[in-house]
């Protein structure tokens, strides 16, 4: 064979390689924990698994506090006079929910390492769930995270809902206004609820889970340096 053939040949299987990397998870399909580019989440249903009652982060058994594995009463969500929007800036390592320009809620989040950032760009939540396992990484930074609580995923063109971005409540550390995620937007428990049930798409009375529709938009969300 010619050199060009073969030349050829490397650069279409190289091409073919990347195109099946690129698209071998389709939105809303449950994530290999060895993806290196994606967030894990276990599935979309939201539900409690009130049979775990332990965590591994870091090398560490942690202990899933009350909160983080407890069904709780239906909270109604006000109804806004302004658009609701969240900002959440990775220099300074916090969250401010608004109300238009009307600052609504401000905290210290804990964003992605610098081998798993956070995405930047304007985003909209495409599905809301009370709680999902989390299990990812490796090595030293391997963790195995039942009934993460209050979880937010978002998208957008660029960044698809299967990469599985998003905030949600972390029971596993206290090290908020710091990078300390594997890409997702970590917030303290109780201001992630609060945040959780702030936010549309608005979730219906005893549900676990919502996802968006054009009649019930997600929240728009900005993330910037």
């Amino acid at each position: 064979m010619s050199r060009d053939f073969l030349i050829a040949l490397s650069i279409s299987l190289i091409f073919f390689t990347l195109l099946s990397f690129l698209f071998r998870n389709p939105k809303n399909q449950e994530l290999s924990t060895s993806d290196p580019l994606a967030c894990s989440y276990s599935n979309l249903s939201g539900l409690i698994d009130l049979s775990q009652t332990a965590a591994f982060f870091e090398g560490q058994e942690i202990a899933i506090p009350l909160i983080a594995s407890k069904e709780d009463g239906y909270k109604v969500l006000s109804v806004a006079n302004e658009e609701r929007w969240v900002e959440v800036d990775l220099s300074d390592q916090k969250l401010y929910a608004w109300e238009g320009s009307n600052l609504f809620l401000e905290t210290p989040v804990s964003t992605g390492l610098p081998w798993w950032p956070t995405p930047q760009g304007e985003f909209r939540v495409w599905i809301k769930l009370r709680a999902t396992r989390m299990e990812g990484g490796e090595g030293k930074y391997y963790y195995n995270l039942p009934n993460v609580p209050y979880v937010m995923y978002f998208e957008n063109p660029q960044v698809p809902g299967w990469r599985g971005y998003g905030l949600h409540g972390a029971y596993w550390h206290n090290d908020f206004g710091r990078q300390r995620s594997h890409c997702c937007v970590n917030l303290p428990v109780d201001v992630a609820k609060e945040i959780y049930y702030w936010i549309s798409p608005v979730l219906s009375e005893n549900k676990n889970s919502i996802r968006s529709t054009d009649s019930n938009p997600g929240t728009r969300i900005v993330i910037h340096e």
